[in-house]
């Protein structure tokens, strides 16, 4: 009896779990459905109403972005693993980083001092004292079941950045626009999911998981791709400037969320829909215009747009969908109980007693590090070389430009509009004729500026300067004048030389002259004065005999 007794209470057990495992089920699934009906009913009041298909020409897009930008850092953010790109799968991965039982976060400085530089330069109030909170949800890729974050008050909030682009009819005009900052907060990055179709199977590597995140938050002030796209931009050159971020999509350094809606002017916003993950300035531009046809689509033939997390199929130019969009309802926001509040401090003098100052992290002293941002420095160049605003682009945006221009600038006599237009068509033209970086040009600043320097002395055309600028290309150890003599393309200025080269020209031909072969009309002979068939006849003997010259 005592056997089966127990055999029993074992099995009543089992069904107990087994009727709460389903009714928990259960719950979440009617939850689920309450949350699904109550997302459908209040987006279908805040659809635009299409009354003709020709309305919806009237509809706008309205783009909001979320940028995740990975802090550069020697080590993570909340542990001391290093920080490196495809390193063997799980090879820099730390106790907290496995979210094994007993670690616990501590907080990297290089990664708040990150975090304040950048919102100094995005014109951002910095927070005196900001707060950590997890974030639920389950991936495989991220052990803890949270991911740690900043929700309730981030590290920096309503800052500003300004950014430009080509618009116009042309796509020739500058055209500046700025967009507002909502916030900047420090999160944790979570590892990579494998996945091997061939196995059936999905491998994890936490070399990503615990990596220093800082989540931007511009608010919906853009209204088309190439805004977004250029926005992007400017931002990843703030950032590569700064120091704080490199800034390389392809290595998913900077990834780009878009949030999208149409609605039209004075009418409320429309229901948005989130393109996750964009990892190119271009292709921003390309998943934004089109989820903006696709909503105005769905709604000029009677749709409605749902509120849902969707994908960008680079190869189609497409969005697909993903799956619904979560609310702060399904993250279960908490507060971490294992960080203190954050604090950083105005100066010294704001430094509490008993707290080291070297120990900190004092605004004053990284505001005076701040460099000169890409946008002053565009309206510096501008200003201070009177170049035209799209060649600025060009230098400021290609990486380490500005400074090859300024170096030629510095050590030749030609004007600045004339050096760039070298730096413009010569070497970026050589450059990217052969696919290579800057840094791989084989003609240094300083070639550059010889070459300039000869060019500007007479002593070479345009023309046969182009010439030796090729030369110099495929032989950067030999000196200007050095290729100059070997090809030959000096001009000729001594008045003696010119007249005995003209005389032997007539002496050689002067059936093709119609005028006498005295020396004091020998100048007039290669010069404007003659007839127009004596010049055609000159310019034919040069063209048969161009050893003459």
């Amino acid at each position: 009896m005592a056997a089966s007794s127990s055999g029993s209470s074992t099995l009543k057990r089992t069904l107990c779990t087994f009727i709460r495992y389903r009714s928990v089920r259960c719950v979440r699934q009617c939850n689920a459905s309450i949350r699904t009906v109550c997302t459908s009913g209040s987006t279908s009041q805040l659809q635009p109403k299409i009354q003709s298909k020709g309305v919806s020409s009237q509809l706008r897009g309205v783009v909001g972005l979320e940028i995740h930008a990975q802090i550069h850092a020697t080590s993570k953010l909340f542990a001391c693993s290093r920080v490196a790109f495809c390193s063997p799968p799980n090879s820099s991965v730390a106790f907290l980083d496995a979210s094994l039982p007993g670690t616990l976060p501590v907080l990297n400085r290089r990664c708040v001092e990150a975090a304040v530089i950048t919102g100094l330069a995005l014109n951002c109030t910095i927070n005196r004292k900001s707060l950590f909170d997890r974030k639920h949800y389950f991936y495989a890729d991220m052990p803890a079941g949270y991911q740690i974050t900043q929700q309730r008050l981030p590290i920096a909030v309503n800052g500003s950045l300004i950014y430009s682009y080509f618009g116009g009819r042309k796509r020739n005009q500058v055209l500046s626009r700025c967009v507002r900052i909502k916030q900047i907060q420090l999160e944790q990055d979570s590892g990579k999911s494998l996945h091997d179709d061939q196995r059936s199977q999905t491998l994890i590597d936490l070399n990503r998981a615990g990596v220093g995140l800082m989540e931007l938050v511009m608010e919906a002030d853009m209204s088309c791709g190439d805004e977004a796209a250029a926005a992007v931009r400017e931002l990843q050159l703030i950032l590569q400037t700064l120091g704080t971020c490199q800034g390389n999509m392809s290595e998913g350094q900077l990834r780009v969320d878009a949030n999208v809606s149409v609605h039209c002017p004075g009418e409320p916003l429309g229901v948005r829909t989130e393109v996750k993950n964009i990892n190119s300035a271009r292709y921003v531009a390309r998943a934004i215009d089109y989820e903006i046809q696709r909503q105005k689509k769905v709604l000029e033939n009677g749709g409605i747009i749902v509120n849902e997390t969707r994908a960008f199929d680079s190869k189609s130019g497409t969005t697909i969908p993903m799956r619904d969009k979560e609310g702060l309802q399904d993250y279960r926001f908490m507060p971490e109980p294992n960080l203190p509040p954050l604090f950083v401090y105005e100066d010294e003098a704001s430094v509490p007693a008993g707290v080291n100052p070297t120990q900190v992290v004092m605004i004053d002293r990284l505001k005076a590090e701040l460099p000169e941002l890409p946008g002053v420095r565009r309206a510096r160049m501008v200003d201070q070389y009177k170049i035209l605003p799209e060649h600025s682009f060009t230098l400021v945006n290609e990486d380490g430009l500005t400074e090859y221009f300024e170096r030629v600038v510095r050590n030749t006599k030609a004007e600045p509009r004339k050096v760039i237009g070298w730096v413009m068509k010569e070497l970026l033209g050589n450059l990217n004729q052969q696919s290579l970086k800057l840094a791989q040009s084989p003609v240094s600043p300083e070639a550059l500026a010889d070459l300039l320097n000869v060019l500007e002395s007479g002593h070479i055309s345009s023309s046969a300067a182009k010439v030796v600028f090729q030369e110099m290309w495929k032989a950067p150890e030999k000196a200007v004048e050095q290729l100059v003599k070997e090809l030959d393309l000096g001009l000729v200025s001594d008045r003696e030389k010119l007249l005995k080269i003209c005389q032997k020209v007539v002496d050689t031909h002067p059936e093709q002259l119609n005028v006498p072969t005295t020396k004091s009309n020998l100048l007039t002979i290669g010069g404007l004065d003659l007839e127009s068939h004596t010049k055609l006849k000159w310019k034919n003997t040069l063209q048969a005999d161009p050893t003459l010259m």
